[in-house]
């Protein structure tokens, strides 16, 4: 996929055409076309970047992440490890309970409560582990 194909992706996501988005950000009449043949210039590069919020590299075709803060693989997996060990820290002698009693004792009410509560901790644990790549993460590994 080239730059263009890419850009053309996120004008979909967004709604807008490409002559809008030239329109929006102070370029030239088919400048992004351009982007077909031709290797973006740098300038116009980070303009688009800075309007999709994407990195660069992601423009380019260079990596699948959209954003250097976004969750790798490897996050997930950390994330639900750490909720693995959050599911067992609430539980009973080994078995998933709730106010002392184990799943098979739960009402419908209840099994939708504990869903909700281990949805929250996941989503929790998600941003959490964004915020600390956006705050942690040194300028120079950034985009």
């Amino acid at each position: 996929m080239n730059a263009f194909d890419i850009l053309k992706k996120l004008c979909d996501e967004q709604g807008i055409s490409v002559n809008k988005l030239e329109e929006e950000i102070g370029l030239g009449k088919n400048t992004l076309y351009s982007w077909k043949k031709n290797t973006p210039k740098g300038s116009n590069l980070i303009r688009v970047a800075d309007y999709f919020n994407v990195s660069t590299d992601y423009l380019l075709g260079r990596t699948d992440k959209k954003r250097y803060y976004d969750l790798t693989e490897k996050d997930e997996e950390s994330i639900q490890d750490e909720l693995k060990k959050m599911i067992e820290g609430l539980s009973i002698s080994g078995h998933a309970a709730f106010d002392g009693r184990t799943l098979d004792e739960l009402s419908e009410d209840e099994l939708e409560d504990r869903e909700l509560l281990l949805s929250s901790l996941e989503n929790s644990l998600r941003l959490a582990k964004r915020v600390a790549k956006q705050k942690f993460t040194p300028k120079k590994y950034r985009d």
